[in-house]
């Protein structure tokens, strides 16, 4: 690759958009599931 600062911002968008998605999964699973309040 001749110019790798072109591979960063498409990398770091990735990165949060899956992050975003474990969070939303994470926040949906301890809104529906009813049992996971009883730790």
């Amino acid at each position: 690759v001749l110019q790798p600062w072109l591979i960063w911002p498409p990398a770091l968008l990735i990165i949060l958009t899956v992050l975003a998605f474990n969070l939303l999964g994470d926040g949906l699973r301890d809104a529906l599931d009813p049992r996971s309040l009883q730790r």
